[in-house]
């Protein structure tokens, strides 16, 4: 594929998974020698790698040789910008702190969409999200269905609120967290579980897969949800942020189409602007 191509999402997508797939065997590879926190960013907490700093290299590497005009917005370098029309949005891992632990929830995500960065432009054409530990890899091109190792992806659907399993993450702030806190306690009582895994790429996932019956969160950036959005999309999930609008750093909620008005009711009770 050159960069003069017009692209179809399914090409996009065979090369985004390509790309992830490399990633990955060099992040796994990487953890079984051995990892480090690497610095900081935005609280001691946040951490990062330089697992992550080098698989972000391979990937834009390897996007530049295919696609040279095409930006890169990722997570730990600053953004390229393209002539294309198309960006690669870029989570080298998904999960840092599982990963540094050892905990084998972590993924490389990467999508591709064309209109820009920000989730409520752009229109996501191809997305990948790949386990390298579980060596599940999960994909999905705009129209053309959500899939994991080749079989089709349905989200659960119908699911009453009161029987869901829902998925949620925290940020690193103490302040934030504590909000975050107060919006869980709320939830809990009205809902089957809460699941917070530590990855929302995989957790998007896994709502595609019927793992999760519904998820959200707040503070996600968009290498964060860009891929698993898609996918769970594709899977029959709605995907939405505040009152309803794109997704965006200020919420992200996805579930069937059946429970997603009463989980959207259900946090907009406890204080999002759901």
């Amino acid at each position: 594929m050159t960069s003069a191509a017009v692209p179809s999402p399914a090409e996009l997508l065979g090369l985004a998974r390509d790309i992830a797939v490399r990633a990955g065997e060099q992040a796994l590879a990487a953890r079984r020698e051995g990892v480090s926190v690497a610095a900081t960013k935005s609280t001691p907490l946040d951490i990062v790698t330089a697992v992550d700093r080098d698989t972000e290299a391979l990937i834009r590497a390897l996007i530049a040789e295919e696609r040279p005009d095409d930006g890169v917005f990722g997570e730990e370098d600053a953004a390229r910008i393209g002539t294309s029309g198309l960006e690669w949005i870029v989570d080298p891992i998904d999960g840092t702190v599982n990963f540094l632990y050892g905990i084998p929830n972590w993924a490389i995500s990467i999508a591709v969409v064309s209109g820009g960065a920000d989730p409520a432009e752009w229109t996501a054409l191809a997305g990948v999200v790949v386990n390298p530990v579980s060596g599940e890899l999960f994909e999905a091109s705009r129209g053309g269905g959500a899939r994991l190792g080749g079989a089709e992806l349905r989200v659960n659907d119908p699911v009453p609120l009161s029987r869901a399993l829902i998925g949620t993450g925290f940020g690193y702030a103490a302040e934030v967290r504590r909000a975050q806190g107060a919006v869980a306690a709320a939830l809990l009582p009205d809902i089957r579980d809460l699941r917070r895994l530590g990855s929302a790429a995989l957790d998007l996932c896994a709502l595609a897969a019927g793992r999760l019956d519904g998820f959200y969160e707040t503070g996600l950036n968009p290498w964060d949800h860009a891929a698993g959005a898609l996918i769970a999309r594709e899977a029959g999930a709605l995907v939405t942020g505040p009152g309803g609008a794109a997704e965006s750093s200020e919420l992200l909620v996805a579930a069937g189409p059946t429970l997603a008005p009463e989980l959207r009711a259900a946090l907009a009770a406890a204080g999002l602007p759901a």
